[in-house]
C-alpha cells in the first residue's frame, strides 16, 4: 500500500485531465494523474485522431475515384483496411508516445489503475491511496446505446467499428449526428452502401438548419441514404445481417448496424454521488467555474453537461488549472466553441445559429449574409460546394458564422475569434486574405454582411 500527496489529483487523463495535469504543472503545483487505460483517453485512442485518420484514407480513395476529372489517370484498385488501420494505428501510437514524454518531462505523477473518489480529497486506486489539496474529476464518456438495444454481433459501436479488419457490404448507421454521419462518410468512400436513420428531422441536427439541408443534398448526390423524423424501434439480426424495423413499420436490412446515438457521461461506480457530489442522469454539476457543489473539487469535459468535444474538455482543463492558480480565467461558454464534423462535405460553425439568433433578439435584430463557396476560386479548383453564413446583430458584433464545404473546418479559426472578441464585421472586413485561399470567402462574407460586397451582389 502506498500513499500519494499531491497540490493536485486528476482522476482520468482524457483531454481534459491531461490538459490539467500539464498546465497545473507549468504552474508550479505537484500532480497525480489516474488513469486505468492510456493516457490521451477517448479522443487520442478510440474517436477524434483515429476516425480523423479514416476520413483521410477515405479523401485519398475518393481523389483516385475521380481523378480523371483533373486530368489525371489514376485507378482505384480498392481498399486495404488492415493496411489503413496499420496507418492509423502508427499516428495514434505515435501521438501516445508524444504524450507520455511530456507528461514525464513535466515532472507530472502517473498512477496507473481504476480511481474511486473515497472523499473530497482522496482517490483510493487499488491498494493505494491517493490525496490531493484539490481533486478534478475527468473521467469521460462511452458510446450511448438506447434502451432494449444491446450492443453484440453485428450491433457495433464506433469504437468496436475502428476495430473491423474489412470493409462491410452495407451499413446501417444509427444517428445522423457527428459520429454517425462521420463513419457514414468513411464507409461510403471505401465502397459500402450505407443508410442512416435519424429519429430529427434533419441529419447534423445540431448544426444551424441551412447547413443541414445542404448537407443532404450533398449525401443523397453521394449515394448515402438516410431517413429523418422516425424513431427506431428494433433490430433482429442472424448470420448474414441485420433488419432494423422503424416505429412507423419502416424495415431497413444491411450487415452490420453502428450504433452512433451519442455519448454518455462515465461516471458510474467512481464514488462521486457517495462523497455527495451532486449528479444529474449521470453528469456532474458545476457552476460557471467548473465548481462541484463538494469544496476544493472540479469537473471538466464531457461528463460536465454541454457539449462534448475534446477541444472543450482541453480548455476546462486548462481552465481550472488556472483557476487553482489564483489566475481569475475567462469563463468558458459553450456557444463560443468552435465545432466541426470531418465528413465529406465538412461543416463547421461557432457561436449563434440563425434560430438562436432570432429567440435571443428577435428576427428584426439580426442581419444574414449567405456567401455561395461557387464564387470563390480555390473552392471552384477543388470542386466543392458549399457556404459560408454570418449572422450579425444589427448595427452589433457578429453572433455566429456557419460553413459547409471540403475542408471548411480550417476556417473555424479566425471565425472564432471573430465571434470570441465580439467583433463587428466593420472590424474585420479590412483585414486581408491571401488569394487565393479558401479563407478569403470568409473575409467575402464579412464585407458583405458588412456592407460593402466586393465580389458579391
Amino acid at each position: 500500500m502506498t500513499d500519494h500527496t499531491f497540490d493536485l489529483v486528476i482522476l482520468g487523463a482524457g483531454s481534459g485531465g491531461y490538459a490539467a495535469a500539464l498546465r497545473a504543472s507549468q504552474l508550479g503545483m505537484s500532480v497525480g494523474l489516474i488513469e486505468k487505460d492510456k493516457v490521451g483517453g477517448t479522443c487520442l485512442h478510440v474517436g477524434c485522431i483515429p476516425t480523423k485518420a479514416l476520413l483521410h484514407a477515405a479523401e485519398v480513395a475518393d481523389s483516385a475515384r475521380h481523378s480523371e476529372m483533373f486530368g489525371v489517370k489514376a485507378s482505384l484498385e480498392g481498399i486495404d483496411l488492415p493496411a489503413v488501420n496499420a496507418y492509423r494505428d502508427g499516428i495514434v501510437s505515435s501521438k501516445h508516445k508524444g504524450l507520455q514524454g511530456l507528461i514525464k518531462a513535466r515532472g507530472i505523477t502517473t498512477i496507473e489503475g481504476e480511481g474511486t473518489l473515497v472523499s473530497p480529497t482522496t482517490v483510493q486506486v487499488g491498494s493505494d491511496t491517493v490525496t490531493g489539496k484539490n481533486v478534478v474529476l475527468a473521467t469521460g464518456s462511452y458510446p450511448r446505446t438506447l434502451p432494449g438495444l444491446e450492443i453484440g454481433g453485428r450491433v457495433i459501436t464506433s469504437e468496436q467499428a475502428l476495430q473491423l479488419d474489412y470493409v462491410p457490404q452495407s451499413v446501417i448507421v444509427l444517428g445522423g449526428g457527428v459520429i454517425g454521419v462521420e463513419f457514414a462518410s468513411v464507409w461510403r468512400s471505401f465502397g459500402s452502401e450505407v443508410t442512416i436513420i435519424e429519429g430529427l428531422n434533419h441529419l447534423v441536427p445540431a448544426e444551424d438548419e441551412s447547413v443541414s439541408k445542404q448537407f443532404e443534398r450533398a449525401y443523397r448526390k453521394r449515394g448515402i441514404n438516410f431517413s429523418l423524423g422516425v424513431r427506431f424501434q428494433s433490430v433482429t439480426q442472424n448470420d448474414q445481417g441485420v433488419t432494423v424495423t422503424l416505429e412507423d413499420g419502416q424495415t431497413f436490412e444491411a450487415e452490420l448496424l453502428l450504433v452512433a446515438v451519442g455519448r454518455g457521461p462515465k461516471t458510474d461506480g467512481m464514488g462521486f454521488d457517495t462523497v455527495g457530489v451532486t449528479m444529474d442522469r449521470g453528469y456532474v454539476l458545476t457552476d460557471e467555474r467548473l465548481r462541484t457543489n463538494v469544496p476544493g473539487v472540479y469537473a471538466v469535459g464531457d461528463i460536465v453537461p454541454g457539449i462534448q468535444l475534446a477541444h472543450r474538455g482541453f480548455q476546462h482543463g486548462i481552465f481550472v488549472a488556472e483557476e487553482l492558480a489564483g489566475l481569475n480565467p475567462q469563463v468558458i461558454n459553450d456557444d463560443h466553441i468552435p465545432k466541426v464534423t470531418y465528413s465529406e462535405p465538412e461543416v463547421a460553425s461557432v457561436g449563434l445559429s440563425e434560430a438562436k439568433a432570432v429567440e435571443a433578439y428577435g428576427a428584426e435584430g439580426i442581419a444574414i449574409y449567405d456567401y455561395n463557396l461557387a464564387g470563390n476560386g480555390k473552392s471552384h479548383i477543388l470542386e466543392t460546394a458549399g457556404s459560408i453564413k454570418v449572422i450579425r446583430q444589427v448595427d452589433g458584433p457578429i453572433l455566429g458564422v456557419h460553413m459547409i464545404g471540403a475542408r471548411v473546418g480550417e476556417l473555424i479559426g479566425e471565425a472564432q475569434v471573430a465571434v470570441n472578441w465580439d467583433a463587428y464585421p466593420e472590424d474585420v472586413a479590412p483585414l486581408l486574405h491571401a488569394h487565393p485561399t479558401q479563407n478569403e470567402a470568409l473575409g467575402e462574407a464579412f464585407l458583405a454582411i458588412a456592407g460593402k460586397p466586393l465580389h458579391a451582389l
